[in-house]
């Protein structure tokens, strides 16, 4: 289920929701999908592409995007849902359940990227929109932050990986790792790289 919060209904609001996720090129953990309205009252500066902004000033605008949006929601899809699916179809699940997450319902998605999710309203794809919408800018932020703090937490039940430096994603180091000890239950084995250790077998 999407967590999501809401703000007072009296707050205004146009109602327009950013999508984005992060974590789709990694070779372990989930996608994380968050949607974000924001409060045309409460107006937030600084917000960018989260790859953008340092990680200090990540954290910092991912407080004040919970304690100022409209709405938000923020979704987790497993590494074997991504199996199972294909990440492409994962990351749409994804946004769907996310949208589905907001109270008040969006009249317009506006998504990072060139596909949308099956939503109830109006949507649209924006390639780049993370650094150009600033509702998929927060959305962006709320989905990286999110996502690196789970990574941070797996890291402590499978250390070997260094899951707390590459978050997932084929480093070096990573793919070293894959390769003399295999993946472990958090692995994508849908991913080429991860397929071609499963001769290490799992930890």
């Amino acid at each position: 289920m999407p967590k999501s919060e809401q703000a007072s209904p009296q707050t205004p609001a146009a109602h327009i929701a950013g999508v984005d996720e992060a974590g789709r090129g990694p070779l372990a953990g989930p996608v994380v999908v968050a949607a974000v309205i924001l409060d045309p009252g409460q107006p937030i500066t600084g917000l960018n592409d989260s790859k953008k902004l340092s990680e200090a000033r990540r954290e910092t605008l991912f407080e004040t995007i919970r304690e100022r949006a409209l709405a938000f929601a923020v979704v987790e899809i497993a590494a074997a849902d991504i199996d199972r699916l294909n990440i492409l179809q994962a990351t749409l699940l994804g946004m769907r359940r996310a949208v589905e997450g907001l109270r008040p319902a969006p009249e317009l998605v506006l998504v990072d990227g060139n596909r949308t999710p099956d939503v109830a309203c109006a949507s649209r794809a924006i390639v780049g929109g993370d650094g150009l919408e600033p509702a998929i800018s927060a959305a962006s932020i709320l989905a990286k932050v999110t996502r690196d703090r789970i990574m941070l937490d797996l890291h402590g039940s499978y250390p070997h990986y260094g899951f707390d430096r590459n978050k997932g994603y084929p480093t070096p180091n990573h793919l070293k790792q894959l390769a003399e000890i295999g993946p472990c239950e958090i692995h994508r084995r849908s991913f080429a790289p991860v397929r071609n250790s499963m001769q290490g077998g799992l930890l």
